[in-house]
């Protein structure tokens, strides 16, 4: 295990651990190179408040907290700052700030086809083949803004892991294997769902149709744990399972991602 990009805090409120007991858990998986991108707050202009995701007002200890461990840390590992962050067009000046505020890096988590305070969930939108192409849409809309470095589970519209693409499926792999490759930007393989499927869940991703779909475009492919607790990057089962995974299909793999200067 080389890098990892994706990894949460328990500021989401569905994640476990100190922001140190993850860098400690990278440290004795071996990690290289460790990235956190915590699910972004935003200024939801409804005042709706989110139950998966860090308030506005927690940002800045975040921000603090990967600053400081990166200090603290800077002759053992490699530790960047980021946030995975759905693309809402509303918003798009949102993205902009926290730039500015020293985000380093940004992931593309489409969790809802529009913004969370009046959409609904992934989850939802995938049932219907309508649902499927629009969640398309918001991913290719979101990784043409250029501000992104990666799509973070790009499958999420599956269902179940070993379930054909439907025809809306099949458009929207392509839609967003077209995209990604001219952005210059990696898709990851998401151990979450791996894991999950190790543990015997019925998660949908990753989507064995899905990443055929990939294979025949040749996107460039990315492991990303997906980490909601430290334990998660000490596992190496789903990074091993992934590797084979990823090898029988002959995905091309990068272990590093390009970030922002």
């Amino acid at each position: 295990m080389k890098a990892n990009y994706h990894t949460h805090t328990a500021r989401c409120n569905h994640a476990t651990g100190t922001d140190e007991a993850y860098v400690q858990a990278a440290l004795d998986a071996g990690f290289e190179t460790l990235g956190f991108s915590d699910h972004a707050p935003w200024p939801f202009a409804s005042g709706y408040i989110s139950g998966i995701r860090m308030g506005m007002d927690e940002l800045p200890d975040y921000i603090q907290s990967v600053r400081s461990l990166q200090q603290k840390y800077a002759d053992q590992l490699p530790i960047h700052l980021g946030l995975e962050a759905e693309y809402y067009p509303r918003y798009h000046d949102h993205l902009l700030r926290l730039r500015e505020m020293g985000v380093r890096y940004l992931i593309l988590g489409q969790h809802q086809v529009d913004s969370e305070e009046d959409a609904p969930a992934t989850c939802i939108e995938r049932r219907t083949e309508d649902g499927i192409r629009r969640y398309a849409e918001a991913v290719v809309r979101g990784i043409r803004t250029g501000l992104f470095v990666c799509v973070a589970h790009p499958d999420l519209i599956m269902t179940q892991p070993d379930l054909p693409l439907t025809p809306a499926g099949e458009e929207a792999a392509d839609m967003i294997c077209q995209a990604a490759l001219e952005a210059g930007i990696p898709l990851e393989y998401n151990l979450l769902g791996v894991r999950s499927q190790l543990e015997g869940e019925r998660r949908g991703y990753p989507s064995q149709a899905f990443w055929e779909r990939v294979k025949r475009h040749g996107n460039t492919v990315i492991l990303g744990v997906d980490a909601h607790s430290p334990d998660q990057l000490r596992d190496p089962r789903p990074w091993t399972l992934a590797l084979e995974q990823t090898r029988a299909l002959g995905l091309p793999l990068t272990e590093q991602l390009h970030l922002p200067s």
